[in-house]
């Protein structure tokens, strides 16, 4: 791009590599940083770098800590005959802060997608099996994708014939909607998983 310094040009461009950040945010981005004082710039490279630094996977459910194990797995309080299985680490994030869940998770680093060449061997498919000791239940928290069915199906297959309680996160209308607007797969799952009241 001309008119641009090649510096600047160099952050815009690392900033698109973000999912989500395409190149007028990218440039938005960069130009912030470039308004900010050099000590908030630095402060925010250190805090990427630390990042990068520190984080890594906890050893026995593949989620995102400073510490091995991680806090939920070296928690005392937590159920521990309760897997909750997820895609990533974000949705670790997601279900604590409903404050609801008390068991431990697992973490698969993804989803099968055979069309990304993405098979059993490429999850952490193994880490759960070895984990079933003591669990009675297994619950199913992938998206409710074509991927993240076809990956519950697949571990509903291998769990069920361990005599392990196998459940899914329910699925159905999200708070506020209108009927109305709802598309016909979620209302049609929403029918299926009705709750007698």
């Amino acid at each position: 791009m001309q008119g641009i310094p090649h510096s600047l040009q160099q952050l815009i461009e690392e900033f698109t590599r973000f999912p989500g950040i395409g190149k007028k945010t990218a440039q938005r981005l960069a130009f912030h940083v470039l308004r900010t004082s050099r000590e908030d710039a630095v402060a925010l490279a250190k805090a990427i770098i630390n990042t990068k630094d520190k984080i890594h996977h906890c050893s026995i459910c593949y989620n995102i800590s400073e510490e091995d194990p991680c806090d939920v797995c070296s928690d005392a309080k937590r159920d521990r005959s309760v897997i909750c299985v997820v895609e990533d680490a974000m949705d670790v994030i997601a279900i604590e802060k409903t404050s609801e869940y008390r068991g431990l998770y697992h973490v698969l680093g993804g989803i099968l997608s055979p069309l990304d060449g993405i098979g059993p061997d490429d999850l952490n498919i193994d880490g759960l099996i070895n984990r079933l000791d003591e669990v009675e239940e297994v619950i199913l928290a992938t998206n409710p994708s074509m991927e993240g069915e076809t990956t519950a199906h697949y571990l509903t297959k291998l769990l069920k014939p361990k005599g392990i309680k196998v459940s899914r996160l329910a699925r159905g209308l999200p708070v506020g909607s209108d009927v109305e607007y709802i598309d016909e797969a979620t209302l049609s799952r929403a029918l299926e998983g009705r709750v007698v009241l």
